[in-house]
């Protein structure tokens, strides 16, 4: 049996979960998520949790029951708390601005790149003197807030030698040493 397909979903207080035809609703304070299930997967609510069991264990099936799963615990985590994504601008002149959903950027490049974000994700900038710019992004939906993430970053990658651009706070660069005299 999969790993990760036989545990559980809890369901914690203040989220609905609905399941009609093959589609699950999960909706909670900061949002509603459905999702559609795939064939083989069968899902049941008994008591605050949300059980999901395949139809054989054939090699599709358990693929597809291990990342229903992972979908629906998702989902139930982004209705409920939500999920937060920040990126560092590293480098001089790198700066980032915001009026309401768009996102401005000044990374290096001869004109600012401006971003109309989806209204589903929060960005919010934070720019200390003496320190990095911060863009904060902010969603219940987690594969939303990924993807503009990884968007964000892909105007400017954090290249190996200085380390200037655009990276994940907290992510680990691999550093190159420079041209030796």
């Amino acid at each position: 049996m999969s790993r990760i397909g036989k545990n559980p979903v809890s369901i914690p207080q203040g989220v609905d979960v609905n399941i009609q035809d093959n589609v699950i609703t999960v909706k909670g304070k900061l949002g509603e998520l459905s999702q559609e299930i795939s064939q083989g997967i069968t899902a049941n609510i008994e008591d605050a949790t949300i059980i999901l069991e395949r139809a054989s264990e054939s090699k599709n099936h358990k693929s597809q029951h291990g990342l229903m799963r992972a979908l629906l615990q998702n989902m139930v985590l982004g209705v409920s708390q939500g999920f937060t994504k920040e990126l560092e601008l590293v480098g001089v002149g790198y700066r980032a601005s915001n009026q309401g959903q768009k996102l401005d950027l000044a990374l290096g490049f001869s004109h600012n790149i401006v971003l109309e974000l989806a209204p589903e994700v929060k960005v919010e900038t934070i720019s200390e003197k003496g320190k990095n710019p911060i863009v904060k992004l902010t969603s219940y939906d987690k594969q939303l807030v990924g993807q503009v993430a990884a968007k964000i970053r892909s105007f400017r990658k954090p290249e190996p030698y200085k380390g200037k651009g655009v990276k994940f706070v907290g992510e680990q660069l691999r550093r190159k040493a420079g041209k030796s005299a």
